[in-house]
């Protein structure tokens, strides 16, 4: 069946550059694809309305709509919510590249393209996209029967699950570490070139500023026209901002090597067995991943951020997957207070500012790490669903309520631990991980 579907799978390529579809159009001609075009974000909208494809190779860059704008309305349409979007753009960004998977893209492929990895990557999602429906499908089916069903139906319904959820993460932090830890490497190189060359940069900068100096001392009356330009471009103030701004520069790439490590911790790859890890690095990376959205926008100031960290052991886990939930339950608790910015002005959200607080300490044989946020809070009735499979209050296109399945699934039976949630509404909601130290 599966093979079928892909033989006859139709694809929209979206792209205002004729060359680009032209490549694109060559490169996947022979898979026997019907293949659909679109110059805009627009036309892009309404083909894939009409048409329904199996997958949208979307470029980022386009005149009217761009690329992003156009994934986030297909999102918002429910009879394309569901279609994969793999992105195409020649931009290194990783909030870019991290905007473009938040609102829902599957993969990127990078310009210029290569005709084996587009076919590779095509082939891979709508793989993934038959298998999705085909669990879906089947799903649904268990689901009408369950009530006539024995004990042993749920069984094999709960298995599924777990396959399905174990398929989806696994795709996707694959897809994800495998881009994080690409833009990590390709940061490294030019951020070292110019640290090098910052050293001697400096060196030579004060070896002209003592040679002035020096000039100034047994010449300290020059001629009119050097005396005009020493005026001119203020030289005491050159003489003063130089080093300034070499450090300022040290910094900066100070701060881009930390983001890099910090994406490369954040997309380690896990080994068979538990190895040590330090779960305070492990929050830090997702924070430094997450922070274009905690950052203050024209409708809201900054997202306070306050840890409280204890003293934690490194704990035997599975780092990648215990990410995964870092990012989950960090993300969610970013929705939760921006979802009580809604009818609040700037000035009323900044008296009450949005807060989330991450707390760790040991408890016992378990490390603890709570995260709190000030937003809305839920129900009785959404804290029962709220870790069940495929359950979500978000609107379509904007979750698939498989996060906190997976959380709980990594906690729980990969790691042996706890996750709870306490909350009520008006008074915000707390997620609490145990994980034992052992």
């Amino acid at each position: 069946m599966i093979a079928t579907e892909l033989d006859s799978a139709t694809i929209l390529i979206v792209d205002d550059n004729p060359t680009n579809l032209k490549v694109l159009s060559d490169a996947i001609v022979d898979s026997g694809w019907v293949i659909l075009v679109a110059t805009d974000g627009e036309t892009a909208i309404e083909q894939a309305e009409y048409a329904k494809p199996d997958l949208i190779l979307l470029d980022v860059m386009m005149p009217g709509i761009d690329g992003f704008e156009t994934c986030r309305r297909l999102k918002d349409i429910e009879t394309t919510s569901d279609i994969p979007i793999i992105f195409m753009t020649a931009l290194s960004n990783t909030e870019d590249k991290i905007k473009g998977f938040n609102l829902g893209a599957v993969d990127y492929i990078t310009k210029p393209f290569q005709q084996e990895e587009v076919i590779a990557r095509v082939q891979v999602h709508l793989k993934l996209r038959s298998l999705s429906r085909q669990l879906a499908q089947q799903n649904q089916l268990l689901e009408e029967k369950v009530s006539e069903r024995t004990s042993a139906l749920q069984t094999t319904l709960k298995e599924l699950q777990e396959s399905q959820l174990q398929l989806v993460q696994g795709e996707k932090m694959a897809t994800l570490g495998q881009l994080v830890a690409g833009v990590a490497h390709e940061i490294n190189n030019p951020v070292g070139f110019i640290a090098g060359n910052l050293h001697h940069a400096e060196e030579d900068i004060n070896n002209l500023i003592e040679l002035v100096e020096l000039y100034q001392q047994e010449y300290p009356e020059p001629p009119e026209k050097i005396a005009d330009l020493i005026e001119d471009i203020d030289l005491e103030f050159v003489c003063e901002d130089l080093p300034q701004m070499i450090q300022s520069m040290r910094e900066g790439t100070k701060r881009i090597r930390n983001i890099s490590v910090s994406l490369t911790t954040f997309s380690r790859s896990d080994h068979a067995a538990k190895v040590p890890f330090d779960l305070h690095e492990g929050i830090d990376s997702t924070l430094l991943i997450l922070k274009h959205r905690l950052k203050a926008n024209e409708r809201r100031p900054a997202i306070e951020i306050i840890k409280e960290f204890g003293q934690l052991p490194e704990v035997k886990c599975f780092p990648g997957q215990i990410n995964q939930v870092f990012m989950n339950l960090i993300a969610n608790a970013i929705d939760a207070v921006e979802e009580t910015n809604e009818g609040r002005s700037y000035d009323e959200v900044e008296k009450n500012p949005n807060r989330i607080i991450l707390h760790t300490e040991v408890k016992g044989e378990n490390a603890v790490i709570s995260i709190k946020d000030n937003g809305k809070g839920m129900t009785d009735e959404v804290k029962d669903k709220v870790f069940d499979h495929l359950f979500t209050t978000k609107p379509v296109g904007k979750g698939t309520g498989l996060g906190l399945s997976i959380s709980r699934q990594i906690i729980t039976e990969k790691h042996g631990g706890k996750i709870l949630c306490e909350t009520a509404p008006g008074e915000g909601t707390v997620f609490a991980i145990e994980i034992p130290l052992e």
